[in-house]
Order: C-alpha cells, then sequence, then structure tokens
C-alpha cells in the first residue's frame, strides 16, 4: 500500500523536544517549539507531543506538563500531549491532577504518553524521585493506581480534582518489548521509539498486535512508531542538515551531551568508525532527502512496520529549515 493511498488513514503529528541549540537558550525554544506547534496545526499533523528529560542542557521540555499547557494555550485544535511522561519519575496523584487540569482547561485535546525510563541518569532519577526505587519493576502498578483517579465511580479514598472522570487517552510508550506487552493486555495505543530504537521495532510490533486484547478503551491494535525526518530541497542539503542529529548521538554515546551543534561539512572529521557505526544504526529509521526521497524512504518504512501513525521527529539546528522540513512532509503527504 502505498502513501498516497493510506493518506486518508495514516495521520502524521510531532515529537518535539524543545531543542537548545547552541548560542541559544530554553527561552527561545519554547518561542520555536509554539511556533512549530501552530504550523503544524495549520498543515494538519493531529498531534503535538513532548517528551521529559533531565538534566540534558539542550532539551527544555524537562517540566513536561508545563510546556504541554503552554502549547495548547497557543493552539486550537491540534492535540497536545506527553511522549512521554517518565512515570517512576512522578507520584501517579500528581500527573493525576496536572493532566486532569490540562484536560480541564483544554478539553479533547490531551493525550497522556507514559513511558517508565528515568529519562535522565540515575543520579538525577535519584534526585528527582526523593528516593531509591526498583527500575521501573512497579510501574505496572503505578499505571493501574494512575488509571484509577480517572475512574468516576467514586470509591477512590484519595480523589484527583481535575482528573475524576475525565476521558484522557493513555498511552504507553517503548523502546523494547515491556511496554509493548503491557499495551498489548490492558488494550491500550502502543507508540514505539523507532527513530534511537530501530532493531526492537518489529518484534515489538508483532508482540503488542499477537497479545492484544479488546478493551473498552480500544477494539484494536493502534501502533504509533517514532521516526526521525529532515526533508529539504535537494538530499544533500537534507544530509548536510542531519549531521547535528548525528553530532547528538555522538555525544550521548561518549556521555557528553550538551546544546544541539551546527551541522558540518565532514562528519568523518567528528566520529570514529566505530561510533559512525553505532549512529547510523541507532538512526536507521532516520530519512533525510528531498520530497521525493523522503516519500520513498517512509514508504519503506510504512511497509516494514504497519504503523497506523507515524510520529516525527526533526532535530535541526535552524529553525527555519526546521519549519520547512516539516511543510514538505505536509505537502508530500498530501498531494
Amino acid at each position: 500500500m502505498t502513501i498516497n493511498e493510506k493518506k486518508n488513514t495514516i495521520p502524521l503529528s510531532v515529537l518535539d523536544l524543545a531543542p537548545v541549540v547552541e548560542g541559544s537558550d530554553p527561552g527561545q525554544a519554547f518561542k520555536n517549539s509554539v511556533e512549530l506547534a501552530q504550523l503544524t496545526e495549520k498543515l494538519g499533523y493531529k498531534r503535538f507531543w513532548l517528551a521529559e528529560h533531565h538534566n540534558m542542557e539542550g532539551i527544555a521540555s524537562s517540566a513536561t506538563s508545563l510546556v504541554i499547557g503552554h502549547i495548547a494555550g497557543a493552539t486550537s485544535t491540534i492535540r497536545v500531549g506527553s511522549g512521554g511522561i517518565m512515570l517512576p519519575n512522578h507520584a501517579p496523584l500528581v500527573i493525576a491532577e496536572q493532566f486532569g487540569t490540562l484536560e480541564t482547561l483544554y478539553p479533547g485535546r490531551i493525550d497522556l504518553g507514559l513511558g517508565r525510563a528515568p529519562g535522565s541518569d540515575q543520579l538525577t532519577a535519584a534526585a528527582l524521585r526523593r528516593e531509591r526505587r526498583s527500575g521501573g519493576e512497579d510501574f505496572p502498578q503505578q499505571l493501574e493506581e494512575l488509571r484509577s483517579y480517572f475512574q468516576a465511580d467514586g470509591t477512590a479514598k484519595v480523589r484527583a480534582v481535575p482528573g475524576e472522570g475525565l476521558e484522557i487517552p493513555v498511552w504507553l510508550l517503548g523502546s523494547s518489548g515491556f511496554s509493548a506487552k503491557l499495551s498489548a493486555e490492558l488494550g491500550l495505543p502502543f507508540a514505539f521509539a523507532s527513530h534511537f530504537s530501530p532493531d526492537y521495532t518489529l518484534p515489538a510490533l508483532e508482540l503488542y498486535r499477537t497479545r492484544f486484547k479488546p478493551s473498552k478503551n480500544l477494539e484494536k491494535p493502534y501502533a504509533m512508531i517514532g521516526v526521525n525526518v529532515i526533508a529539504a530541497d535537494t538530499d544533500k542539503q537534507a544530509e548536510y542538515l542531519a549531521t547535528s542529529l548525528q553530532q547528538q548521538f555522538i555525544h550521548l554515546i561518549r556521555g557528553t551531551p550538551g546544546k544541539m551543534k551546527p551541522p558540518v561539512d565532514d562528519m568523518d572529521s567528528i566520529w570514529s568508525p566505530y561510533e559512525k557505526q553505532v549512529v547510523q544504526q541507532q538512526l536507521r529509521y532516520t530519512v533525510a532527502g528531498s520530497s521525493e526521497t523522503v516519500k520513498q524512504k517512509l514508504q519503506a518504512i510504512l511497509e516494514e512496520t504497519k504503523a497506523d501513525e507515524l510520529i516525527v521527529n526533526t532535530s535541526v539546528f535552524d529553525h527555519q529549515a526546521r519549519l520547512k522540513s516539516f511543510k514538505i512532509l505536509s505537502k508530500l503527504w498530501n498531494e
């Protein structure tokens, strides 16, 4: 099945990390995120999700719920949510209250995507939680507690206000099979982090689909995958822009994360042969090129994964080039 045949059934969404580029600051990152959300809303993108990361100079979306509210307040129709909230970092009641407040302020527009990773290094995770907990093993219990606060049966001894009785879509996010199995068991939509964990994509999707149990939330499996997309006028220009993303991963591998760096002409002067191999493997679900190249590569990804929705991350140093990439993608998706 081709992209054009599926254009009415395969939505496009946006994953934003509120990137802070070299020479800039979080304030400008938030302004850029608002502009991107307003543009993608006009272009017909379905969701605009923000991700929780901590102790990272190049990512400004650490207070994810606050940024979601800021984006929702600057838009009017696009769904806004988390991709995701790292639940082990928080008391479930607090997340229920935060998202209950968001849903009350912006009815019918809020998504709650949940992950079980700390979204940071272990030292930062300990600082966030104020106590050492298990490494996500109690995630199913935390999830059950969180979802209970949205129930309207009046049996809860502790009530989430706002939150109680609200219909807030809950998604599980993953980069392995754990959340695939859990979301299948609970009959929830599932989002897989293909944009940085490509090797586990197909096994996780297969696990989710084969084990899925219908629920009141969802009758059949619904899987969204993350894809890095960088579209430009030419393949060469897109590949040049993509070097900022490659540098991000190099510095993660080296344990030296920082602000997003400008693109470079020669990555071979930056990475070793081993690092190049690792980064190219991790970024296998990255599509960089002209409109035609992007179309062909996304077509292959759709055929391979049979995804129900694509959520697009575009890590580009130049904000205007980032906006243009989303415009090009929207045009090829709908033409």
